[in-house]
């Protein structure tokens, strides 16, 4: 036990040691602290020795989490075996360590791995900060990927015994093993890779961390694929052997060279795009990569933050062909359903000549895709548009409203019809109930805001004024005013604010004219017609909206009357005290006066006709004079009616 202490305390001073001495830039392979390291090294291989057991656990592989500046494009279909488990007493005995890996779909892989020649161990990536992987590639690799030497000279590794068995959705008709330069191949190193597969094939390369040289290599398309070091900082090959049982790598170098395995048989890489606008900016999307028999989850990937996408694609290295299904839903806190938007999913096959039958703006938010075929790449994405959808938002301008009670209501309406309403509640500047929010509309289909008044609300008593934006970038227009025609289009996220700001406190005066048949000569008062003769009683309305009254004795109406419409002795004028009372007086005796001028009256005094008979044809102005003060409203406008009888010639 206290050896072991010893032995703990010697190897974290060292690796404190080694990680400070590599900190510093390194501008050439030979600068390295090679001693430290490679003592580190092989401290850290006996303690795995000494610690690990004989046979490794169940391992996993690993995908990148990110490109890098010279990652290869399809960089997130390769899943990189953990050696974390390398056991080198293990692998050095004559039966060979044996590895068990459970793969992203579910397939295990196993296989015998046997390792002799120079000292390895089990190490992270990048390997140092000179090497292509890690660095400018295939960023952020989890677990211990890269075998690495330990000391100079020659390490032959060898996989044999590779076999894979699929879960039992899947069946394994082919897969690619692949094996990468984790280091940087230079002067006096070399790397070769032997299979019994098929011929390797050159499958992407990693870029230097500077300049554009690479080590050199030969044997693509054979059974043997050699890589010699040249001198300088150089990038890193990446091939692969379609269905190999057996592996042979050999690294030779002065303790700094590593190697790295991957597999694959198929990848599809699934995303999200979002076009023009989120409806809400809580909207998120999951997609996900699911095994259609028992639904089980095999890669899944989330929208994130403001952007529309693309986002970390859910990644699936398949090694067994099993029926995939695709699938699109809300993620959790989102405001909006998934059936608001319309979701279309497209896969294209940077494969040629594959027969897998892919989807192309297929309207679904689940697909099942079927079984890949060896060698697909595949890349799907789904499309999400909104549906057209529309909010109206009503705000209070200064001085918030007229009257405490007043409200209002908001209506999204099309052909006349309300779709969606709501009424305000609250007083002063406080409004609650005050938007119509997101409203799903139909593409091509004309809509119009309006707004009136709710119970005695009077609008007269405030200015309008709309303005409109639209989240998505589009040509549709959109409207400044209420009332007006908007025809919204797929993806459309259009939001309006109606400001109403309280007019100056003075008095508002509306005035309404209406009219009821009584009788024609035909049918008598029943079921009455407005025909030539028949006897119509007109009423006019008069309503203060405004807080401030009349001054006293002000008010004057002039009623113009139609060329075929007459008026005379038989008016029998009638006055109707508003509910709020108008305050006001009226005596038909004086306050009523007819005036045949050609121009309007300007004044009661300028009535000066006086009607010759019941219904006089020369009468063309009746003029109306209530005295006293008309009262302001409190909340409710204040008013009275006068109606008179007039007949149809």
């Amino acid at each position: 036990m206290i050896a072991f202490r010893l032995l703990k305390k010697l190897y974290l001073t060292l690796a404190a040691r080694g990680r400070a001495e590599t900190a510093a830039p390194l501008t050439a392979k030979w600068r390295r602290p090679e001693p430290m390291r490679a003592l580190l090294a092989s401290l850290l291989a006996w303690l795995a020795a000494i610690l690990a057991p004989a046979t490794a656990q169940a391992a996993v592989c690993n995908y990148a989490t990110a490109r890098g500046t010279t990652g290869p494009s399809d960089w997130q279909t390769y899943c990189w075996l953990d050696l974390a488990g390398y056991n080198n007493t293990a692998a050095r005995s004559a039966s060979g360590q044996n590895f068990s890996y459970t793969l992203p779909d579910g397939t295990i892989m196993t296989f015998n791995f046997k390792v002799t020649g120079a000292g390895v161990a089990a190490a992270n990536a990048p390997s140092w900060s000179g090497a292509a992987v890690g660095n400018t590639a295939f960023l952020g690799i989890g677990g211990r990927p890269i075998l690495y030497q330990t000391a100079a000279g020659t390490t032959t590794a060898t996989i044999s015994a590779i076999t894979l068995t699929p879960p039992m959705a899947g069946s394994i008709t082919n897969f690619m093993f692949v094996v990468a330069d984790a280091e940087s191949s230079n002067n006096g190193e070399a790397l070769s890779f032997q299979t019994n597969g098929g011929g390797w094939q050159l499958l992407d390369l990693a870029g230097p961390i500077s300049g554009s040289t690479y080590p050199l290599a030969s044997g693509s398309g054979t059974g043997n694929f050699n890589v010699t070091g040249v001198a300088g900082t150089v990038g890193s090959h990446i091939v692969g052997s379609a269905g190999p049982t057996r592996i042979t790598t050999a690294m030779t170098g002065g303790g700094l060279q590593g190697i790295m395995f991957a597999v694959r048989f198929a990848s599809i890489r699934l995303n999200t795009l979002i076009s023009g606008a989120r409806i809400n900016p809580a909207d998120q999307f999951n997609f996900r990569i699911e095994a259609t028999g028992s639904g089980a989850l095999l890669a899944s990937g989330t929208s994130s933050g403001a952007a529309l996408g693309p986002f970390n694609a859910a990644v699936l290295s398949s090694t067994a062909a099993i029926p995939l299904t695709l699938k699109q839903t809300m993620a959790s806190g989102s405001w909006s359903a998934i059936a608001r938007y319309r979701s279309l999913l497209t896969c294209t096959n940077a494969t040629p000549g594959s027969t897998t039958a892919l989807p192309t703006n297929a309207a679904t938010t689940s697909f099942n895709l079927g079984a890949l075929q060896f060698g697909d790449n595949l890349l799907c994405t789904f499309t999400q548009t909104p549906y057209p959808h529309l909010t109206l938002t009503k705000v209070l301008g200064s001085g918030g409203r007229q009257f405490a009670s007043d409200q209002f209501t908001l209506s999204i309406t099309t052909d006349g019809t309300s779709v969606a309403q709501t009424t305000t509640t609250g007083t002063g500047s406080t409004l609650g109930s005050a938007s119509i929010a997101s409203f799903q509309a139909a593409a091509g289909v004309t809509y119009r805001f309006s707004e009136v008044g709710a119970g005695s609300t009077a609008l007269v008593q405030y200015t309008a004024a709309l303005a409109c934006s639209n989240g998505a970038t589009s040509s549709t227009p959109l409207p400044t005013s209420l009332d007006t025609d908007l025809t919204p289009a797929m993806g459309d996220v259009i939001s309006c604010v109606l400001t109403n700001t309280r007019r100056p406190a003075n008095a508002t005066l509306q005035v309404m004219k209406s009219s009821q048949v009584v009788s024609d000569p035909v049918n008598g008062s029943i079921s009455a017609k407005a025909i030539p003769g028949a006897i119509v009683r007109y009423s006019i309305a008069v309503q203060n909206s405004g807080p401030s009254g009349v001054d006293n004795n002000t008010l004057f109406l002039v009623d113009t009357l139609p060329p075929q419409v007459r008026v005379g002795t038989a008016a029998s004028p009638v006055f109707i005290q508003g509910t709020p009372s108008s305050g006001l007086s009226f005596n038909a005796g004086t306050d009523l006066r007819y005036s045949n001028a050609v121009s309007p009256p300007s004044s009661f005094t300028a009535c000066t006709y006086t009607p010759a008979g019941a219904y006089d044809p020369a009468v063309r102005y009746v003029c109306l004079r209530p005295r006293g003060n008309m009262a302001g409203s409190t909340g409710s406008p204040t008013g009275f009616v006068i109606s008179f009888n007039s007949r149809l010639d």
